[in-house]
């Protein structure tokens, strides 16, 4: 394996740690030292103004015709993904959060069938339904009153994947045009205009005198790290590696967030997240594991003609 090779699978794997471990650090935060709103607020932000710093040094017009796609973009890509990502998590589990979000794929594959006419095969078909199986389980396993579970969040975390999903359709026509930094930076500008009257007055209001020192950390890690830093490390590994074998990392999310959980709870005697994992949300986990596989992976013999 080629240098350039191991960089990328590195970068793969420290972006999704990254979003593994922010599941835990973004919800020590929500909601007692700030509202979700506000935290979204200050993600999309503060990440929006690093990116159009950079894209300020790179020359990239976009055509007219292609702003209405961008600002569709923004709204489901970044406005409408981020609100309900947070909301969900400050509501549910970090570990049901990162779970359901590895459905993303089987959202994928079904909104292409729809709005690219990609061939539905017997056996993304059987993935679609195996993995769904798995997500609705485990949403409705936020009402069983377990550890930090929630029904309502876990259907928030739910719509955030649908809505991202929509937007890794839609943005491809976009990606092969335009370079990245680009699209990126006029998708946060939209998101930022679309959040900024739901979320201004949860900003206002915080009091941010009442933060530790373990909080602004905190705070510093959420705004910087899978909002900003995780992207560029999965754009450079997408310069050599596939899409295939980049999206197949999304699976190391709720292995940190469980490894993590387990530790705090294992070294906190009353940890709140005592209950998180149970065998019924490992054999959803592993539901929503072997839909994604069937749907991603290259035919199968037992599905070949």
């Amino acid at each position: 394996m080629s240098s350039n090779k191991v960089k990328a699978h590195l970068s793969l794997l420290s972006t999704n740690i990254i979003y593994g471990a922010n599941y835990l650090v973004a919800k020590g935060l929500m909601p007692g030292k700030i509202e979700a709103s506000a935290l979204v607020f200050l993600r999309i932000s503060g990440a929006g103004i690093l990116f159009l710093i950079i894209k300020y040094f790179i020359k990239d017009p976009v055509d007219k015709k292609d702003i209405p796609r961008l600002a569709l973009c923004g709204l489901l890509g970044v406005a409408t993904n981020q609100f309900f990502s947070m909301n969900g998590l400050s509501l549910t589990s970090p570990v049901d959060a990162a779970i359901i979000v590895t459905a993303m794929p089987i959202f994928t594959v079904i909104i292409s069938y729809f709005l690219l006419k990609e061939p539905f095969t017997l056996q993304r078909v059987l993935g679609v339904i195996l993995g769904g199986s798995g997500a609705v389980l485990l949403i409705y396993l936020g009402n069983s009153g377990l550890g930090t579970g929630s029904l309502l969040g876990n259907v928030f975390i739910c719509i955030n994947a649908l809505s991202f999903a929509f937007y890794l359709v839609i943005v491809k026509p976009l990606m092969s045009k335009y370079k990245p930094v680009t699209v990126i930076a006029w998708t946060f500008c939209f998101g930022f205009i679309y959040i900024f009257p739901f979320c201004i007055e949860k900003l206002v209001s915080t009091d941010f005198t009442a933060f530790a020192t373990f909080n602004w950390v905190s705070l510093f890690y959420v705004v910087i790290g899978p909002t900003f830093l995780a992207y560029f490390l999965n754009m450079y590994a997408l310069q050599h590696v596939k899409p295939t074998v980049a999206s197949s990392y999304i699976y190391v999310q709720p292995a940190v967030a469980m490894i993590l959980v387990a530790v705090i709870s294992y070294l906190i005697v009353d940890s709140q997240y005592k209950g998180d994992i149970t065998i019924a949300k490992l054999l959803c986990c592993i539901l929503i594991f072997g839909g994604v596989y069937l749907i991603s992976s290259a035919p199968l013999r037992w599905f070949k003609k």
